[in-house]
């Protein structure tokens, strides 16, 4: 990665948080737990950009102008929204997963071939 998309990465982000600021404080404190909910569960697309981010602060920039509370929004089950953001995405824990499961059958295939 060079230093120019560092700083552009930077900026990108300093950008993103200012709009975050923008918002509602309502909207703020569920914004911070769903991108704590997300960097925790982790979709592989986040570390491409802030693309989901920041397609959530667009919709809730639209909630807010509309007068909606933010749960008006996301409904009363945040982690649900979170969820249905993301369930056609490549998780890393799907990674994970994939691995144990080539991890055992490896070894169960090993340990199948020594028995013969």
């Amino acid at each position: 990665m060079r230093i120019q998309d560092i700083i552009e990465g930077k900026k990108e982000w300093k950008a993103h948080v200012a709009r975050v600021k923008a918002l509602p404080k309502d909207y703020q404190i569920v914004y911070k737990e769903i991108q704590k909910y997300l960097f925790k569960v982790g979709p592989v697309e986040l570390t491409d950009g802030i693309g989901l981010l920041s397609g959530i602060i667009d919709l809730f920039q639209e909630g807010a102008s509309l007068g909606k509370g933010v749960l008006e929004v996301t409904g009363n089950d945040v982690a649900n929204f979170c969820d249905e953001l993301i369930k056609d995405s490549k998780t890393y824990a799907d990674i994970y997963q994939e691995s144990v499961d080539q991890k055992v059958s490896k070894a169960m295939k090993k340990a199948t071939d020594k028995t013969k």
